[in-house]
C-alpha cells in the first residue's frame, strides 16, 4: 500500500527519494544498456512518471523498486523501437522478469546495486576529465542534482554547465571509458582521483569560492554522502576513512557558521552547542578506525592528517581549550607529507596560536606573495597574525588586500569589518 503523504510534503518526498535512488537507478541502467546517456534519460523518465502519478496514488512503500520498474519498461520500449538492438530487448525483458508484480525489492540486490553506484562514481571521475568536469558529472550522475543546481553551485550559467556535462560524457565515449570497477594499480590511482573530487565538492559547499552565499550546505552534504559510499567500497583504506572523518568533523560545524541573521561566524566565535552531535560522533568514530589501522602499520596520508587536526577542534568544548600545540605538530607532519603553500599558510595559523603571533609570522614569511594566485587566504591569515601581534595598521592593510581578492560576498563583508576594526584600533590614542 502507498505511504500516506500530505500534499505540502509530496514534492519534498519525491525529491528526497530521487536524490537517494537516482545513482542506483542510473548505475543499474548503465550496466544493462552500456549507454550512459540512455541510462540517464530512462531514469529521468521514471522521475517524470513519479511526478505525474504519485500526487494521485501517494508515494509507494518501495519507491526505489517502483522507479526501477518504470525505467526498465521505458528501456524495453526504447529497444523494441530499435530493430537492430533486439538482443538488448531480451536482456531487459529478462531483467524485468516479465511481470511487474515480480519486480524484486532492490534491497535484495544491495551488493550488485551498490557496485553499480561505485562504478558510476569511478566513471564520473575518469582521469580523461578535468577536475571541474569530474565534480560536475559526479554531482549530476551520482548526486542526482539538476544541471541548474550544479550551475548555481559553481556560479556559471545553466547552459554553460549543460555544455560542460555534455562534453564530459562525450569525452568518456571518445576515450572508451568502461563501466567497470578498476583493480590493481589503476584502482589505487583512480581512488585518489575520486577522493580529490569528493573533497573539491565538499569545499565548494563548505566555503563557497564565489557568490553571495557563505556556504552551500546541500553541496557539502552530498560530498559527505559520497565519502560514506566510498568507505563502503574501501573500508580498510586509512585515507578513505580519513576523508569521511574529515568531511563529517568539518561538516558538523555548518549550522554554527552563520548567526541568526545569516552572517558568517568564524571558528573561535561559534556556539559549539550548535555543532551537529551525530556528525561529530560519526567523524570521531571513523577516525578511530583509521587510527587503529595506522597503528597496525597501514600508511597514512593527507586526509588522515587533516582529519586528525579537525578532531582536535571537535574535542575542544571551548575555543580556548583547543590543543594548538598538537595541531601545530600535526601540521608539521602534514607539511613534510604534502608540502605546499596552502599547508604552510595553515601551519602558520597553528604556530601563531600555539607559540605566539611572531612564530606564525615567521612560518608565513616563507610563503611568497602570489603563491596562492588570487586566493585571499594568504593576506587574511597575515592580517590575523598581525592583529594578534598588535600591529593594527599593517593588519588593516592585509585584510583590505584580502577583501579585494575574494569573490565571495559574505567573506568580503567579514574581511572589511576586520579591516575597519584594525584601522580604528591603529588610530586610537
Amino acid at each position: 500500500m502507498p505511504a500516506e503523504t500530505s500534499s505540502e510534503n509530496l514534492n519534498e518526498a519525491i525529491v528526497t527519494t530521487w536524490r537517494a535512488e537516482s545513482a542506483r537507478l542510473v548505475g543499474a541502467l548503465t550496466r544493462m544498456t552500456r549507454d550512459l546517456d540512455l541510462a540517464e534519460d530512462l531514469a529521468q523518465d521514471a522521475l517524470v512518471a513519479a511526478l505525474e502519478q504519485w500526487p494521485g496514488s501517494g508515494v509507494p512503500e518501495n519507491a526505489a523498486a517502483w522507479l526501477m520498474a518504470v525505467a526498465k519498461r521505458r528501456g524495453i520500449d526504447h529497444f523494441r523501437r530499435a530493430d537492430t538492438l533486439r538482443r538488448k530487448t531480451a536482456e531487459l525483458e529478462h531483467a524485468l522478469g516479465g511481470e511487474e508484480a515480480t519486480m524484486p525489492d532492490l534491497d535484495d540486490q544491495v551488493d550488485s546495486i551498490e557496485d553499480d553506484v561505485l562504478r558510476l562514481i569511478f566513471l564520473s571521475c575518469h582521469p580523461a576529465l578535468t577536475p571541474e568536469s569530474r565534480a560536475a558529472l559526479t554531482l549530476r550522475l551520482v548526486g542526482g542534482l539538476t544541471t541548474a543546481e550544479i550551475a548555481r553551485a559553481f556560479l556559471v550559467s545553466e547552459s554553460s554547465m549543460g555544455q560542460r556535462i555534455s562534453r564530459a560524457k562525450k569525452t568518456l565515449v571518445t576515450k572508451g571509458a568502461e563501466f567497470e570497477l578498476p583493480s590493481g594499480p589503476e584502482r589505487t590511482a583512480r581512488l585518489g582521483d575520486v577522493m580529490a573530487v569528493i573533497y573539491l565538492i565538499f569545499n565548494e559547499g563548505y566555503a563557497a569560492t564565489a557568490g553571495a552565499d557563505w556556504m552551500r550546505p546541500d553541496v557539502a552534504n552530498e560530498a559527505m554522502r559520497l565519502a560514506r559510499m566510498l568507505v563502503a567500497f574501501a573500508p580498510h583504506d586509512v585515507e578513505v576513512l580519513g576523508l569521511q572523518a574529515l568531511l563529517e568533523l568539518q561538516g558538523s560545524r555548518m549550522a554554527a557558521r552563520r548567526d541568526e541573521r545569516g552572517e558568517p561566524v568564524l571558528l573561535d566565535d561559534q556556539d559549539r552547542s550548535r555543532w551537529d552531535a551525530l556528525l561529530l560522533r560519526r567523524g570521531l568514530s571513523v577516525l578511530e578506525r583509521a587510527e587503529h589501522l595506522a597503528a597496525g602499520g597501514a600508511a597514512v596520508g593527507t586526509y588522515f592528517l587533516q582529519a586528525s587536526i579537525a578532531a582536535e577542534h571537535a574535542r575542544a568544548a571551548r575555543a580556548e581549550d583547543t590543543n594548538w600545540r598538537r595541531i601545530a605538530a600535526l601540521y608539521d607532519v602534514l607539511a613534510e607529507a604534502a608540502p605546499g603553500p596552502v599547508v604552510e599558510v595553515n601551519r602558520a595559523v597553528a604556530h601563531g596560536r600555539a607559540f605566539g603571533p611572531d612564530a606564525g609570522l615567521a612560518v608565513l614569511s616563507a610563503v611568497h606573495d602570489g603563491a596562492l594566485g588570487d586566493s585571499p587566504l594568504l593576506p587574511s591569515v597575515r592580517g590575523d597574525l598581525l592583529e594578534r601581534a598588535g600591529l593594527h595598521a599593517e593588519a588593516a592593510a592585509a585584510f583590505a588586500h584580502a577583501s579585494a581578492l575574494t569573490a565571495n560576498g559574505s567573506e568580503r563583508a567579514v574581511l572589511n569589518r576586520r579591516a575597519e576594526l584594525n584601522r580604528a584600533l591603529a588610530a586610537a590614542p
